[in-house]
């Protein structure tokens, strides 16, 4: 499969998706349960027209979503209160799998909800989405339901940022176009073929989430398309237009922040698999410069991305799913689609 093919059979636009009765009967015709997961941290804004949104078209009117979760790292605004108002199951990720203790991150809170929630697909969306619609998870989920060999779905849009005078349009992201996308071209140009690497939205089956590593903070989206490639090829990716995402738009300094917390999980990623030799002890220490009338002053940020192991070596994990039909299948990967180097000879 190279990379035009793979753009045109696994590229899709929401509206292929919009018949929500056939996609129902479909998910029921397979046995499937979905679940989705919102992370959060203080998002009492959006929080609220997000749950409403997925749970009166997605669960009440088209029973396509079975649970909606929300994953908090401890917020200290209404977020919990809201959500819990509009109908959300709401969650504390330190109270999941206490015996594994708590990190502060947003990965923690993707990796906690594979323990918390049931569903054979977990789909992921963000907090801070001004336009939600339910199309930032139907047009996620589809292709998993229409298509076995599909293990992955992500997200792609026009990011507009709000500006005094209005809208723009953005593109694919500063971080994306800056780093990710350079690295990906270098080293893994396969994965150039996904429109949006770093999107927060994405569907992925419970066998795959559940067999990969976890960063804890910013390199989560980075290091799962590499594992997944790594492991199943570019075949087990989809990708769906979902038209536009209005958000917050993050400073130039924060994305600094990302950019290093990425950036290290990416150079882990290449030592574990032979593609560099390895580093010595490199810092973890960002440092950054911010003026203050005529002095600059150097702002330093401690930032480790330290990962969670796949879920399926958690004894917890495994001993609540046992006897579920999930029972006997959490220890083995799902079937392969072509690895990166079948991948590689076929382009």
């Amino acid at each position: 499969m190279n990379l035009n093919q793979w753009l045109k059979t696994n590229t899709y636009h929401h509206s292929a998706f919009s018949d929500l009765k056939e996609l129902v009967e479909r998910k029921q015709q397979k046995n499937l349960s979905i679940s989705l997961c919102i992370p959060t941290l203080n998002e009492d804004k959006t929080i609220g027209k997000e749950v409403v949104i997925f749970k009166s078209e997605l669960m009440n009117r088209y029973p396509l979503i079975d649970e909606i979760a929300i994953i908090d790292s401890g917020s200290q605004d209404r977020t919990l209160e809201v959500a819990s108002s509009f109908g959300a199951d709401v969650y504390l990720s330190q109270d999941i799998l206490p015996e594994q203790g708590f990190k502060r991150g947003k990965g923690e809170n993707l990796w906690k909800a594979i323990h918390q929630l049931t569903g054979d697909i977990i789909v992921y969306i963000d907090a801070d989405i001004k336009n939600i619609h339910p199309r930032f998870a139907y047009g996620l989920i589809a292709p998993l339901i229409l298509r076995d060999e599909v293990q992955y779905v992500k997200a792609f849009y026009d990011r507009p940022l709000a500006v005094s005078q209005g809208v723009r349009v953005s593109g694919g992201g500063r971080v994306t176009e800056i780093l990710v996308r350079p690295l990906f071209s270098l080293f893994f140009p396969d994965l150039t073929a996904i429109i949006q690497p770093l999107s927060g939205e994405y569907a992925v089956r419970r066998e795959v989430l559940e067999a990969i590593p976890f960063p804890i903070g910013y390199g989560v989206e980075t290091s799962h398309l590499i594992d997944v490639y790594n492991e199943w090829g570019l075949g087990a990716f989809a990708q769906t237009d979902l038209d536009q995402r209005i958000h917050r738009n993050q400073e130039t300094q924060a994305l600094g922040k990302m950019a290093f917390g990425i950036l290290q999980t990416f150079l882990r990623r290449m030592e574990s698999l032979g593609k560099i030799q390895p580093f010595p002890n490199l810092s973890t220490v960002l440092r950054q410069f911010q003026a203050k009338e005529e002095q600059f002053e150097m702002l330093e940020h401690a930032i480790t991305e330290e990962e969670r192991p796949p879920m399926n070596t958690i004894e917890e994990y495994n001993n609540k799913f046992t006897g579920s039909k999930f029972a006997g299948r959490n220890k083995k990967k799902p079937r392969k689609t072509g690895n990166r180097k079948e991948t590689e000879n076929k382009a």
